[in-house]
């Protein structure tokens, strides 16, 4: 009886590869947050505000405090248009300062778009 061989034929793999892209995804353009002045609330209730919401160091959120006084402006966030919207709201939804009696609410705060 002869004898029956096996043979393996070797066929090339092909791929089909993709035409490379050479465009980046889009980033989104980062905004800020921005904190207005106003002389009804205490250094003490904008650092505990900036510490809750943002997470900033109560020394951070100090020189943000001294800032926004001196200024009547301070950035204490960058970041996406969604989250910016959102600590935004998260500001003037904190409350009023109960240390001053004459404040009737929350602080002010913008967003802006971060100049390019």
């Amino acid at each position: 009886m002869p004898e029956q061989s096996s043979t393996t034929i070797d066929t090339p793999v092909t791929s089909r590869a993709k035409p490379k892209n050479d465009s980046k995804p889009r980033r989104q353009p980062p905004y800020n947050v921005i904190l207005l002045d106003d002389d009804d609330h205490s250094y003490e209730y904008v650092i505990l505000m900036l510490n809750r919401l943002f997470g900033h160091t109560l020394e951070d959120a100090f020189r943000m405090a001294r800032e926004v006084d001196q200024t009547g402006r301070v950035i204490v966030d960058t970041t996406t248009l969604e989250r910016a919207e959102l600590k935004r709201d998260q500001i003037h939804a904190f409350g009023r300062d109960k240390r001053i009696e004459r404040c009737k609410g929350c602080m002010s705060a913008v967003i802006e778009p971060c100049p390019s």
